[in-house]
Order: C-alpha cells, then sequence, then structure tokens
C-alpha cells in the first residue's frame, strides 16, 4: 500500500523574535530572547506540539561593522548564540522534533564539525541536521584573517571536499563496532574501525572520528544554494535544500531542475526534500492580516527602511528626503549583485513611483509575506504541494512565538484536516519525520 505524501514542516530562527527587521519592536516579543534559553526552549516546544519536522537555526559567525545606524535598529546576527551551542541546550528541552543548525565550510575543519553533529545526534537519540554553507558576507572573512572571501567557485568546491571529509569521518565505525564485551574484555572491534586516510585540494585527514556512528547513521545535510554551483552541490549531497522561489511556477521548474540532476550522482530523487521558504501572517480575517502586517512595517525605522532599499538597489539613500520619490537620474542603470531584486524594485518605482517611504513600507526582499486566514494559508500550501513545487514548507513568523502559536493553533489543524501534515510522529529520528532512509555505512561488510 503506497503511502500518502506529506508536507515536511521546518521552523527557520533567524532572529529570536521573528524574521521582520522590526519585529524586537514589537509588544509581543521579548526584545532579549536572542541570549535567552528559556525563550527558545519555548518556541521549540510550541514547534515540537504542531508535530513540525525541523527547528532550524541561520548564523554567520560575524558581527556587522559598518552601516551601524541600520543594523543597531535591525540587530540581525548582532546578538546571537552559536548554534551547536543553542541546539544541545535544546536537546533535553524537546524529545521528538528534528534540530538543524548553520556550520560554514569556509571558517570550520571538517573533523570538528564531523564530531559536533555527531555529538549532537546522539544526544537527540536522531534528531540532528548540519547546514552546509559556504558563508556569503566579507564581515565573517575579517573574523578569520581574511581581508574577503574566496570566489565563489573556490568556496563551493571546498564546501564540496568538505562535506565528503565530514561523511567519511561519520563512518569511521560500523554501526555494531562497540560491543563492549566484558567477558572478553574487548570495549570495540578493531576490525570494525575504519581510518580516513583523505588527501585533497583542502584537507588532508589520516585518522579516525573518537566517537560511535550515531543514530541517525549520519546527521541529515541541508543546503541552500540558488547559484548552479550550489545547485550542483546539493544534488550530490544534500537531504534537504532551501529554496526560495516567489512563484509556484517558477519553484516547480526549480525543483524539476534540481532532482533531475541527482541521477547522475547515482542517487534517487526521493532521498532530498525540498522545502520553499514561507513567510506567512495569519489573521481572523484577511483584512486583520493585512493590517497587522502593515502595523509591523511601520514600525519600521526609516534608516532600517532606507537600507534594506538601498542595498537591493546597489546606491545610497541616506540623503535622500522620505516623501519624495527617488530621482530618476540617481537610480543605477543596472544591478552588479542581486539582479532580481534589483529589477523588482525598479519596476514598482518606473510603474507608481512611489516616495521613498511609500517604497521601503511596501518592499519585501525575495519572496512576499502570504496574508490570510488559516484556511486561506492551507489553500496557498495545498496548490504549492499538490503542484509538486516542493515537498514541504521552510516557515518564516515575522514575530515569534506569536505567529508561530497562531499558525500551530490554526493552520496546522486544518492541514490535517485535508489529510496534507500528519497527526503525530510516527517515528523517533529526523529521518523518520522526513521519510529519508538511514544512509548504509559504505566501509561495512555485508551481513
Amino acid at each position: 500500500m503506497t503511502i500518502a505524501r506529506k508536507i515536511s514542516l521546518a521552523l527557520l530562527i533567524d532572529q529570536a523574535t521573528g524574521t521582520h527587521p522590526a519585529s524586537w519592536l514589537h509588544p509581543d516579543t521579548n526584545p532579549a530572547g536572542s541570549t535567552d534559553i528559556a525563550h527558545y526552549r519555548a518556541i521549540a516546544q510550541i514547534a515540537e506540539r504542531g508535530k513540525f519536522d525541523l527547528f532550524f537555526v541561520a548564523d554567520t559567525p560575524a558581527a556587522r561593522t559598518e552601516n551601524l545606524h541600520a543594523w543597531s535598529r535591525f540587530p540581525m546576527y548582532m546578538n546571537a548564540l552559536e548554534p551547536v551551542t543553542l541546539l544541545t541546550a535544546l536537546a533535553g528541552a524537546t524529545s521528538r522534533i528534528g534540530l538543524g543548525g548553520t556550520v560554514s565550510t569556509s571558517f570550520s575543519e571538517p573533523y570538528n564539525v564531523a564530531r559536533q553533529f555527531a555529538s549532537l545526534d546522539h544526544l537527540t537519540a536522531g534528531r540532528a541536521a548540519w547546514n552546509v554553507v559556504t558563508s556569503a558576507n566579507d564581515y565573517a572573512a575579517r573574523n578569520f584573517g581574511h581581508t574577503a572571501l574566496p570566489p565563489h567557485a573556490l568556496r563551493y568546491e571546498r564546501a564540496g571536499e568538505f562535506v565528503d571529509v565530514v561523511r567519511e569521518l561519520w563512518n569511521t565505525w560500523d554501526d555494531d563496532a562497540f560491543v563492549r564485551d566484558r567477558a572478553r574484555g574487548l570495549y570495540f572491534e578493531p576490525t570494525r574501525m575504519h581510518v580516513v586516510r583523505h588527501q585533497g585540494k583542502f584537507f588532508t585527514i589520516d585518522g579516525a572520528l573518537n566517537i560511535a556512528r550515531s543514530p541517525q547513521g549520519h546527521p541529515v545535510i541541508i543546503q541552500a544554494g540558488a547559484s548552479d554551483t550550489g545547485r550542483e552541490l546539493a544534488a550530490r549531497t544534500a537531504e534537504v535544500v532551501f529554496a526560495s522561489d516567489s512563484n509556484p511556477e517558477s519553484a516547480k521548474t526549480a525543483y524539476d531542475d534540481l532532482k533531475g540532476r541527482m541521477a547522475k550522482y547515482g542517487r534517487d530523487p526521493t532521498s532530498l526534500r525540498i522545502l520553499a521558504g514561507l513567510p506567512l501572517m495569519v489573521g481572523r480575517t484577511q483584512a486583520e492580516a493585512e493590517e497587522k502586517h502593515q502595523r509591523l512595517q511601520e514600525m519600521m525605522h526609516p534608516d532600517v527602511g532606507r537600507f534594506r532599499l538601498g542595498t537591493d538597489l546597489e546606491m545610497d539613500l541616506s540623503d535622500l528626503p522620505l516623501d519624495e520619490p527617488i530621482p530618476a537620474e540617481r537610480l543605477p542603470k543596472s544591478a552588479n549583485l542581486h539582479k532580481a531584486f534589483f529589477d523588482g524594485i525598479i519596476k514598482i518605482i518606473r510603474e507608481e513611483n512611489p516616495t521613498l517611504r511609500q517604497l521601503y513600507l511596501r518592499y519585501e526582499r525575495g519572496r512576499k509575506t502570504i496574508k490570510g486566514t488559516a484556511s486561506q494559508i492551507a489553500d496557498v500550501m495545498e496548490h504549492w504541494f499538490s503542484l509538486g513545487a516542493c515537498d514541504g514548507f521552510m516557515m518564516q513568523f515575522h514575530t515569534l512565538p506569536g505567529g508561530l502559536e497562531e499558525f500551530v493553533n490554526g493552520v496546522v489543524p486544518e492541514l490535517q484536516r485535508r489529510g496534507l501534515f500528519r497527526l503525530d510522529y510516527q517515528g523517533a529520528t529526523l529521518r523518520d519525520h522526513l521519510g529519508l532512509a538511514r544512509p548504509a555505512n559504505p566501509n561495512s561488510a555485508p551481513g
């Protein structure tokens, strides 16, 4: 009997108060939550009550050191707990939800990452996931003795080798290597240990991981690269991918493209879950949801609005009056960094000629917030999922824990009623939740 596909749900934590730039100003959030473990425990427990697959922590290993007039009012990553430390603290406060975190391949060593996440997988009884990133800002580079990040292609080449080495280390031991045989006085079987001897462009390893193979075989590997190079790395190594397409049709095209790349690496498309980013605002009516979102937008300080808009227009807006349109002669002719974001802003300017304030209040970087009732939100999710544009969603709540609580209390029951989402966890590990097979150890003799 074929089991019907179910939506996978992950919760994105990039700020403790929510994903909106003004979330820390909202009266229902905890502005000190970024270093408050009780705050994170409460959020993780709400997500677990909602049967989420994964609690996921985004990260960059750096504070911003420029444009502090804006970052001081939009403190993303300016005061953040280290992800593996945070997830370890959450291990005992949860029992079923997966716990995933970001660690950069550009500023870490494979042995440390392998050991950290194998340890987390043991501590959580099989709920760990590692988000593989190469980092994308020079603030991080300067923290590690570099003036700037290496070129994009070189970062991804290193990341590919990095993941290969980590997986080799995770396979140091057979599943049954630690026999702990008191009668024979034998703690482990020497023949069931596999020393890693790796000589590559970036890493040389001659050793072994000093921790047993973890409950999941190895932690789930996450990736979010949107470039062609990133998609190739995902097709070869990732088990979960975060996608950011703005409409279901383009998402479907990207979904098919990524899954279509997997065969050349000997992988089945079902061994990868693609989760679409979904920022949303739930209300008792659509009008209420729209009003709640607009209220948050209006809390955003003009310095933040100017800065976020100027970043994607690739120009300085700090000297321009808020209640007048941006002068046409000041606008760049083309984008060097994020063409899609730039073109979207220029389109609004040409069609509507808004004031600077109207423009930044309207602008949302990337995917637009879905605003509506629980039933309307469920309609959107069902459409994306049924179309085959995703296997689930990376949920982005503008305020935490309130936005999550509204979703768990309203949207989750609606998805369950439609048969699209689980009524309860059916397994113990993150792989169980996602429907991913436990990887065999290629070093082990067939038994």
